[in-house]
């Protein structure tokens, strides 16, 4: 093969005559564009049959990258193709590609190979592509593949973008381990938007991190063949993960509306709506998210073993406003959010769900959330007894000024406790429940002491009793006397200076009885609220 002269194409390559358009468009930058004049032949996913006119070869392609000619004065070389066919495998290897690179609806024959590879913008739109393995490719600036179809998966393990990752209404299929998009590792310097994307297989993002925020509104990811569709534990995300509505219309957020990051302001005003969809398992367990993690109107399809895991993840705002998922569970366990927006219907029932360790500061619900469906939801996360979702329910309550509704989420954390008891336990928790409510309620005691005085007054005024010694002693009164039976630590000089007898007897033995039971039941009331439980 000679050398070639002044940028032409060596001679021993024998290009095609749309090669040699090819390699002229690649000097002087501009657009070749091959596309039939019949819209319904340009499918690059379609049956029809692209000839010679339509094709260029892979290795022809490799060389105008890797080690191109000049470009013409005065221009930037650049490939940039639409409506063409690669033959054979486009192996780009480990090379560096300087010129830019942008391909619109082109069919490529083979996989594409961009191992290693380095670039600094590549942008295939609308391409068919067999398979894209780019594990630790890197780019300097964007890498798109939006409305693309990826027949066996794409895998960008510890692929380095250096600003945004786009993958709009990608359609992606698994390869032979199951991953739709094999991204473990994976860093974006920017944004990572796959919104309107079709998964079908395991997005796999493991140890991720995206630079600003990661879009997944309107997506459908589906994988009928393992475990979960969505696999992106210790996923790190500097501002807010939307998996969420997108379309006309979509929801938008305002910054400041809920300190400190904002919530949903917009609603679904288009019939042209497409919601988030999850047919599988999520997890996004020890994921660090710097703004929020919002669900709004995302739906979860899973099997009974499945799970939408959001273990000790760390965020400022959860935006739990998605549709309730009929099977699977819902993890919260270990997580620590400061906001949690959420409405009623969006939580599952009993079984459902497990929060233990979930840490929350401030609730803000959308819509009718009253405390008895609050306390209806703590206990669908604790099928057994746990204190701690109450004591958090409580604490979060009394951070926001309602210590009333406080008090009687901590009374329902004592009654479930009473359940787990020994029958002497729960006769008397019983008991403490009937008269002060656990000492959430210790207006109760008085009212009890107030009934037991006027019965006791009553009884003793009618049946006065005799001195113990005749001419010494107070004067019989029988209101201060029942006062001294009921009072078993203050003395009022009355209790041993009456003899009773007969029937007196039981009831001097069960006024004072229930003084006592009054008196502890007030007190053990008390140390829990000085404990502040």
């Amino acid at each position: 093969m000679s050398e070639p002269a002044d940028g032409a194409p060596p001679s021993g390559l024998e290009l095609t005559v749309t090669e040699r358009d090819m390699w002229e468009a690649f000097r002087t930058g501009t657009t070749l564009d091959r596309r039939s004049p019949e819209p319904g032949r340009n499918d690059p996913a379609g049956a029809d049959t692209w000839g010679p006119e339509r094709s260029v070869r892979a290795r022809i392609v490799a060389l105008l990258l890797l080690s191109g000619p000049p470009p013409r004065p005065g221009r930037v070389a650049a490939l940039k193709l639409n409506g063409l066919q690669i033959t054979g495998t486009l192996d780009l290897s480990g090379g560096t590609v300087s010129p830019y690179v942008e391909m619109h609806n082109c069919r490529f024959e083979q996989q594409l190979l961009l191992p290693e590879s380095t670039f600094t913008t590549l942008r295939l739109v609308g391409c068919a592509i067999p398979r894209v393995e780019a594990a630790r490719i890197r780019t300097e600036g964007d890498l798109h593949l939006p409305r693309c179809q990826v027949q066996h998966g794409i895998r960008l393990t510890d692929a380095h973008i250096g600003t945004d990752l786009l993958l709009n209404q990608l359609v992606v299929r698994r390869d032979r381990r199951g991953l739709s998009i094999a991204a473990d590792g994976m860093t974006v310097g920017q944004d990572l938007q796959a919104e309107m994307m079709r998964s079908h297989g395991e997005l796999s993002m493991r140890g991720a991190t995206i630079g600003a925020s990661l879009s997944l509104r309107g997506s459908t990811l589906n994988n009928p063949y393992g475990r979960r569709a969505l696999n992106a534990p210790q996923l790190t995300v500097e501002r807010t993960v939307y998996l969420t509505s997108a379309g006309l219309g979509y929801a938008r957020y305002a910054s400041g509306a809920t300190p400190p990051y904002g919530i949903a302001t917009g609603t679904q005003g288009s019939a042209r709506m497409r919601r988030f969809e999850c047919l599988g398992g999520a997890r996004l367990d020890d994921g660090r998210f710097g703004d929020a993690v919002d669900l709004s109107e995302a739906r979860f399809v899973m099997e009974a073993d499945q799970e939408l895991s959001l273990r000790r993840v760390q965020t400022p705002e959860l935006r739990f406003l998605g549709e309730r998922q009929q099977r699977g569970r819902v993890v919260l366990s270990g997580a620590r959010v400061v906001n949690l927006v959420d409405r009623y219907d969006s939580w599952p029932g009993p079984g459902g769900l497990a929060m233990a360790g979930f840490s929350y500061e401030n609730l803000i619900p959308l819509g009718p959330f009253p405390l008895a469906r609050r306390l209806d939801w703590v206990a669908a996360a604790t099928p057994e007894y746990a204190p701690e979702p109450y004591e958090r329910l409580a604490s979060a309550l009394r951070a926001s000024g309602e210590d009333a509704e406080a008090r009687q989420v901590l009374l329902a954390k004592q009654r479930r406790r009473r359940e787990t008891l020994p029958p002497a336990g729960k006769a008397w928790g019983y008991l403490q429940d009937w008269t002060v409510a656990y000492g959430y309620r210790p207006g109760r005691a008085a009212v009890w002491m107030a009934v037991l005085w006027a019965l006791g007054a009553v009884y003793f005024s009618m049946h006065p009793l005799p001195p113990i010694k005749e001419g010494e002693g107070p004067v019989w009164n029988p209101e201060l006397y029942t006062l001294d039976l009921l009072l078993p630590v203050i003395d009022l000089g009355q209790g041993g200076a009456w003899r009773p007898g007969g029937a007196t007897q039981w009831v001097v033995a069960v006024l004072t009885l229930l003084g006592w039971i009054l008196a502890t039941t007030v007190a053990a009331g008390a140390s829990r609220l000085l404990r502040r439980q």
